[in-house]
């Protein structure tokens, strides 16, 4: 296989002037940095090999010159060559050549056309189409996530089978066109053979037809008179016996009128009754009304003086606290002047004591010398010390000052203390009170919110009850009336009773397979069809609708059993049904009877299909003769006035009854009205229970109010002891807490100041000791004593013992005037309390008598309301006995004016028996001669003609209009002549023997009539018939040998082209599928990997898509979506060496293959290309990845260069003389393992 030399360009792209990439090797890398122009080597490899200029990330073939992409072409034309070398070393070059807007192809530098060019490309082995030797950039991440249908275009692109799909749609299109051309043309050769073996049998039974039809009206004609004759004489009696029966109705009518004008009256009273009672009731609501507003106001009194009391029993409580705590402090008051009193007493005996023994001490004296001595040395010694004395004496009156404020402010700190406690006391007693409060209030919230929800909850509930009274009532009102004006007096006869609860009984014992007459289940869609449709329906009115026919067998043996009517029945699975001629939808002034009658029950379309067939309905009965009998075909119709046009040219309708069986119609609608009415009267009796919830409403609004008024009075109170009572007690605790911190501090301080003070004293005394001690030392030594001192103690000491209890009395004097004068201000403020507490309890107690007196007013007002009403309700229940007796009398009346109606309604029940037996032998006198007219058979007439007869049918359901009245009057002037009839005949009088004669007459009269129906009627044009069929058959002969023809040839050129195209992508197919997992295992280097292809359609895989899937090593089989992204880049790297194995190209350009993957995938993509290179075909790889072009043989570098724009420059580096030891070992262990 040959390989790439050389590519030269010439101002392609960013290459300018001409450049020469190469020389290549067998395995060459792309390297260089982003920008610098690698993929322009491969937009250039592309473009010499045919590829599109689109493909190309250009707009124009123009733009790929060097330059242009910035406006500044360096030249008017670009070129990129290719240089081929063929394995036995011949070169082959490729040009292509960019001139204006077009290219230039080139081969060995001689100019050939693009077919002739891209034909040496595919004899190297480059498929264009293909392109079997180029991967672009991103190319690989595509085709791994390509859906099998573009897998497919993927193979046929490589195995050139697409090549034949347009040949083989057009051949396979061809192909089908002509099988059907074939298949009518034999569908055609059987009708008309069908038509002339039809044409021959018409032939033979044309003339015996005539010889029957001649038999059959002479025995239809006597059996005319026959039946004519007979009916006639019954008219006659039947006439007799309704004039009778009319007398006897007139005069049972009499007996009612009057009987209903006495219910008239009776009724009339009891309305008078039920007024007053009404009236009666709404006065005593009234009064309920005013009892529920009373009643809240007392309930709302009755609490105001409840909370009002209770106020002023806790004010009471706390005066009678204040007024014991008053009654202790006078207490303390008096023990405190009581001790005052006795400390005076006992310091006044105290001094006079004192006085006495100072008087002793004076006479135990010293010499008069020793005295003078004494004298002169204490003056001397006064006069040494004096200084030091009186700053002595002065600390001793402040110490004796500060040991007194020590005293007093130990007093009031033991004071203060002792109101922080009671203050502390207050605050806890308050706490208690407002959770008292807060726990009352919550309970009331809560209780509050409820009855608010309840409240909420029946102000909707009445307030839907009203508005929905007031539509149930209009809605009644209505029913009423429809009611009344479709006569509510009409009454269910017995046998209507019974066939209705035999039919109850059926669907008990077959609820799923009994589902109701069939007047029940449909309807007409308007009013004015139901006259139409009740003719048509005929005896199925009434049928019932099963669903089998075992179902109905069941039914008929139930019947049997009960004895009870027969009855008919339809089995949905037993019917015959006809299809719906379509056509007849598209006739104008015509609707077909299926499309105008509607049910919600979807099977019982069959039934009304079954009953219908293909009915049409018309406007008018002029309409519906037309339709009927002037088209192409004849049509069973039926006018809106029930005239029915049956196919065979009878003509019914007229009937007197026919619009009294349609009433069952409008009788469906009246048993829903009165369904619909008595479902309403019970919703209007709850709906009357849920108004009469206003009185609980109204209860609940007061019980709502008197919470509310404790709740707004337990706030007022909680709201009053937070801000005003406990902010108090926390300022004065704040106040005496601040006021002991003071007292503390001065504590403290005196304490400290009494310690110096003392200090110094005993400093002063000691230097006033030593200055005597110097002054007295003589003196002492004479007298015999230690010091001065010594003396003086026993002199001075009973001096101070007297001094020291005098200051201990006048202490506590000071003590009991500060304490008793403290009290007295605390009992002042206490009294004043007391006053004012007075003063208010007084004041509530005065609000308790007036609200007390207002509970009377109110009380008294609700009990005048409750007689009031209790008197009411006693006048009430007398009256309610009074309406019940006349209710029961105008009952009574009722069930007599019933019974008469029920008498009066059976005479003319039976009235109407004997008038519809008349007007049905009228009306088969009418049909009978309408019979011998339609069937011109020729009776004899004395009078009156055939012609004078209406050609109208009249049956039993039409309805008693006056075109039919006037038709009985016009045919009673036709007199038959029955002269021809037999005379034992004429003689029978019996119905058996009658019947028996008819019976025998109308059989034979059907024999006759079968056999000529079996002989069929004749066709006078058989043989010219005859001979136009044979001509047809022959003529369809020859098409349809022409068409299998056509069709043989067609398919045999059909199924070359799909062996050719099956061939082509088979081969690609499976050698890719047999290459692709050897791919895949040495790319993953792991014989554990799988890939594998699967045709979705295995018989012809190119109309299909192609599944691809592959197993990674070490994991499990995952769809081609959940693999990751380098698994994915390698698998589609192994379906693209496979597909383009099957038709190498001599090398291989990719771009960027590695981009999606890690060191180690691109360490065996990379070890798998250079194996590739070096054993199959060359290859050339753009890449940015050093571990990838590290393996290759040769580099080629690309680097950008600049001046006005950019260029690119390419620089090559063989790598083949730096061997790779990397490779080198793994080449020889690959070597030791094959040896």
């Amino acid at each position: 296989m040959g390989y790439l030399k050389l590519l030269v360009m010439k101002d392609f792209k960013s290459w300018r002037g001409q450049q020469v990439i190469g020389p290549f090797t067998k395995f060459n890398c792309i390297i260089g940095p982003n920008g610098s122009g690698k993929s322009n080597i491969m937009d250039a490899a592309s473009f010499v090999m045919c590829e599109k200029i689109s493909n190309l990330r250009v707009k124009s073939i123009r733009e790929l010159i060097h330059g242009a992409h910035v406006g500044k072409p360096v030249s008017s034309t670009a070129s990129v060559k290719m240089v081929y070398c063929e394995e036995n070393g011949e070169e082959k070059t490729f040009s292509r050549v960019i001139r204006g807007n077009c290219s230039e192809f080139l081969f060995n530098n001689k100019s050939i056309s693009r077919s002739a060019y891209i034909s040496e490309l595919e004899k190297i082995g480059i498929l264009v189409k293909a392109r079997n030797c180029l991967i672009f950039q991103g190319t690989v991440e595509s085709i791994a996530m390509k859906k099998p249908r573009e897998r497919t275009q993927l193979f046929e692109q490589i195995s050139n089978s697409w090549e034949y799909a347009e040949d083989y749609e057009q051949k396979k299109k061809k192909m089908q066109q002509a099988e059907e051309d074939a298949q009518f043309n034999y569908n055609k050769k059987k009708s008309i053979a069908a038509e002339r073996k039809q044409a021959k049998i018409e032939k033979e039974e044309a003339e015996h037809y005539q010889t029957l039809i001649k038999e059959l009206d002479e025995e239809k004609i006597e059996l005319q008179l026959f039946r004519l004759y007979h009916n006639e004489k019954n008219i006659y009696v039947l006439k007799k016996s309704l004039d009778e029966k009319n007398m006897e109705a007139s005069l049972k009518k009499q007996s009612l009128s009057t009987a209903e004008d006495a219910f008239r009256a009776k009724k009339k009273r009891l309305g008078v009754l039920n007024r007053d009672q009404q009236h009666m009731e709404r006065e005593l609501k009234t009064l309920e009304a005013l009892l529920v507003q009373q009643r809240p106001l007392y309930i709302k009194a009755k609490e105001n003086t409840s909370y009002q009391i209770k106020k002023v029993e806790m004010s009471k409580k706390l005066l009678r606290d204040k007024e014991k705590s008053c009654d202790k402090e006078k207490q303390n008051i008096k023990e405190l002047e009581t001790e005052l009193n006795d400390i005076e007493k006992t310091w006044r005996a105290f001094e006079k004591k004192a006085e006495e023994v100072l008087q002793r001490a004076a006479d135990i004296e010293l010499g008069e010398s020793q005295v003078e001595r004494y004298k002169e040395l204490k003056e001397i010694a006064r006069k040494k010390v004096a200084t030091l004395n009186q700053q002595l004496e002065k600390l001793r009156w402040e110490q004796k000052a500060d040991e007194e404020r020590l005293k007093l402010n130990w007093r009031k700190k033991k004071e203060v203390e002792e109101n922080i406690k009671q203050t502390v006391e207050q605050v806890e007693e308050h706490k208690r009170r407002i959770e008292k409060l807060e726990e009352y209030a919550k309970i009331c919230t809560e209780s509050l919110a409820e009855k608010k929800q309840k409240e909420e909850l029946l102000t909707k509930e009445i307030e839907n009850a009203t508005v929905r009274m007031a539509e149930v009532n209009e809605e009644l009102n209505k029913i009423v009336g429809e009611l009344q004006n479709a006569r509510m007096d009409y009454h269910e006869g017995r046998r209507q009773q019974m066939r209705a609860e035999i039919l109850e009984s059926l669907k008990r014992l077959y609820p799923d397979s009994v589902f109701g007459r069939l007047l029940d289940l449909c309807h007409p869609i308007h009013k004015k069809y139901q006259l139409a449709v009740t003719k048509v329906f005929s005896k199925y009115m009434t049928a019932i609708v099963v669903a089998t026919e075992k179902t109905a067998k069941d039914c008929i043996r139930f019947l049997k059993q009960e004895r009870a009517e027969p009855e008919t029945f339809l089995a949905l699975d037993y019917l015959d049904v006809k299809p719906i001629n379509e056509k007849l939808r598209e006739i104008k002034g015509a609707k077909m009877m299926v499309d105008v009658v509607q049910t919600p029950f979807a099977p019982l379309k069959k039934v009304i299909q079954f009953v219908s067939g293909n009915g049409l309905v018309c406007e008018t009965v002029k309409e519906a003769k037309q339709i009927a009998f002037d088209g192409p075909v004849r049509l069973k119709t039926v006018a809106l006035d029930g005239t029915l046009f049956l196919k065979s040219g009878v003509i019914s309708g007229g009937s007197s009854d026919l619009r009294f069986k349609a009433r069952c119609w409008d009788d469906k609608e009246i048993n829903t009205m009165k369904e619909r009415r008595d479902s309403l009267i019970n919703e209007l009796k709850d709906l009357m229970k849920i108004k009469r919830k206003e009185a609980d409403l109204k209860q609940l609004y007061a019980q709502c109010h008197g919470t509310q008024t404790r709740l707004k009075y337990s706030q007022s109170e909680l709201e009053l002891i937070k801000k005003k009572h406990l902010a108090n007690l926390y300022t004065e605790k704040s106040k005496l807490e601040s006021e002991l911190v003071n007292i503390e501090s001065q504590l403290d301080m005196l304490k400290e100041g009494v310690a110096q003070r003392k200090e110094k004293i005993e400093e002063f005394q000691k230097k006033i000791n030593e200055v005597e001690d110097s002054v007295f030392r003589e003196f002492c030594e004479e007298i015999g004593i230690e010091n001065i001192r010594v003396y003086e103690q026993e002199h001075v000491r009973q001096q101070e013992e007297i001094d020291k209890k005098r200051l201990e009395f006048e202490n506590q004097k000071t003590r009991l005037n500060i304490q008793l004068e403290y009290n007295r201000d605390h009992l002042q403020k206490s009294t004043d309390a007391i006053s004012k507490l007075r003063e208010t309890v007084h004041k509530d107690e005065a609000e308790i008598t007036r609200l007390q007196k207002d509970e009377e007013k109110l009380l008294k007002k609700v009990n005048e309301i409750m007689e009031e009403r209790q008197q009411f309700k006693d006048r009430l229940s007398a009256h309610k006995s009074e309406v019940i007796k006349a209710q029961n009398e105008v009952e009574e009346f009722r069930k007599t004016l019933l019974t008469l109606n029920r008498e009066a309604t059976k005479l003319q029940k039976e009235a109407a028996t004997i008038e519809t037996a008349l007007e049905e032998k009228r009306l088969r006198r009418h049909n009978m001669l309408l019979e011998c007219k339609v069937q011109d058979l020729k009776i004899k007439l004395l009078s009156g003609l055939l012609d004078d007869i209406s050609e109208v049918e009249l049956r039993p359901e039409t309805e008693d209009t006056q075109t039919t009245s006037s038709i009985y009057e016009r045919e009673e002037a036709i007199q038959i002549d029955y002269s021809s009839l037999a005379e034992d005949l004429k003689d029978l009088d019996s119905d058996k023997d009658i019947q028996d004669h008819l019976n025998q007459m109308q059989q034979e009269i059907k024999s006759k009539e079968s056999t000529l129906m079996k002989t069929a009627a004749p066709n006078l044009r058989a043989v010219e018939k005859l001979q136009i069929a044979r001509g047809k058959f022959q003529e369809s002969i020859d098409a349809f040998e022409t068409s299998r023809k056509e069709a043989r040839t067609c398919k045999q050129e059909f199924e070359q082209v799909k062996k050719r195209r099956y061939e082509l992508f088979s081969r690609c197919f499976e050698h890719a599928s047999v290459a692709i997992d050897q791919i895949y295992k040495k790319l993953c280097r792991n014989s554990s990997a799988q890939a594998f292809l699967s045709p979705e359609n295995p018989e012809e895989p190119y109309l299909e898509g192609i599944g691809f899937n592959c197993v990674a090593p070490g994991k499990r089989f995952m769809p081609m979506d959940c693999l990751s992204g380098g698994e994915k880049s390698v698998a589609a790297l192994a379906l693209v060496f496979a597909i383009h194995s099957f038709r190498p190209a001599p090398f291989f350009i990719l771009d960027e293959i590695d981009a999606a993957l890690d060191n180690t995938n691109i360490d065996k993509v990379s070890s798998f290309i250079r194996e590739q290179a070096h054993e199959q075909l060359q290859m050339i790889v753009i890449s940015l990845k050093e571990e990838f072009y590290s393996k290759a043989d040769a580099l080629i570098g690309v680097c950008p260069e600049h001046d006005d724009i950019m260029f690119s420059r390419v620089l090559t580096l063989d790598l083949t003389e730096y061997p790779d030891t990397d490779d080198q070992e793994r080449t020889e262990t690959h070597k030791r393992s094959s040896e």
